[in-house]
Order: structure tokens, then sequence, then C-alpha cells
């Protein structure tokens, strides 16, 4: 979804949350598929890297082919460290039931880290006008897209904060559960 388009809207709270749930569902289905018919223990791994590909292939051609939008201010999540752990914990175990739980723990709680060195320069923090932003916000205002909701921008003062400063951990641990 958008969460996963723009720099700007890859937050510490939704992101970490929404992108792994729902990407999990693919690797999960090939990665049966594999198992059961071939007894191959990297069906989501293959599956992953198929979607990276086509993500930079809707990347280049659709944001800079078309509208010359930066590609590094638009890049995929980096899910591969997800899928070779969901596909390491199947070929230990060789059990369904444990893959579910240990490893759909394990790819949700290693998105954030795996993201953070791409992540992390866009979310250093300048004084921009007068006033306080992350360089990721700053691309948000000067790269202006038709139909950005300003409500992602408000997600930094949610309900999260209710568990303390850092929210990521939480947010991360939601996703895995």
């Amino acid at each position: 979804g958008d969460w996963d388009f723009w720099v700007d809207w890859k937050d510490r709270r939704l992101w970490v949350t929404v992108v792994p749930i729902v990407l999990i569902t693919f690797p999960a289905a090939v990665q049966v598929l594999l198992w059961e018919r071939l007894r191959l223990p990297w069906g989501a791994t293959v599956c992953v890297l198929a979607l990276l590909f086509g993500e930079w292939i809707n990347r280049y051609f659709n944001f800079w082919g078309w509208t010359y939008f930066p590609i590094t201010l638009c890049f995929p999540s980096q899910i591969v460290p997800g899928a070779i752990l969901l596909d390491v914990v199947l070929l230990m175990s060789g059990s369904y039931l444990l893959t579910a739980i240990v490893g759909g723990m394990a790819w949700g709680l290693t998105f954030y880290p795996g993201n953070w060195p791409v992540i992390a320069p866009y979310h250093v923090p300048v004084e921009y006008n007068g006033t306080l932003m992350s360089i990721a916000d700053i691309l948000g205002y000067n790269y202006v897209r038709t139909g950005t909701p300003e409500y992602i921008r408000m997600v930094e003062k949610g309900t999260l904060r209710t568990f303390g400063k850092d929210v990521a951990p939480v947010s991360a641990f939601f996703s895995a559960f």
C-alpha cells in the first residue's frame, strides 16, 4: 500500500505494523506449495525475491520513468531477512505449526531492523525554516504528490506514546503477534 511507497510515510508506528502483516500471506502460500509438492524449503525467499524484483520494476518505470520522482525516495521494503528466517524455521522443524508461530514471529520482529540501514538516513532530525523535521518530512513537502492525506503525517502524535518513548519495538511485537 501507500505506506510502502514513500519514504516520508515509512513511519515507526503504522508502517512497521501494517506492511509485515500484509506481506506475509504470499510468502507463506508459496512456501506451503513448494514444501508440499517438492520438499523445497525456500519458497518464502523465492516469493519475496520475485516480489521485490516486480516492485523495483514498478518503482523504476512508474515513479522515475513517468513522473521523475527520485527512485531513492520510493524504494520498497526490505523483506528478505524475514523470508530467510521463515524458510530456516520450516527447514529445521518441518512443522507448519512451528513455522507459523516461530517463523511468523521472526518475520514480524526482523522487519524493522532489516529496514533500519536503509531508513535511518531519512529519520535524521534537521531544522528547516525554524521547524524541527526529519529529512523524510522535508522530502515529502518538497516533492508534492497529489492526494497525499495529511493524517499520515499526524501518526507520530498517536496514542502509542503510552507505551513509552520508543514505539517501534511495540509495533514490531504487535506485528509479530
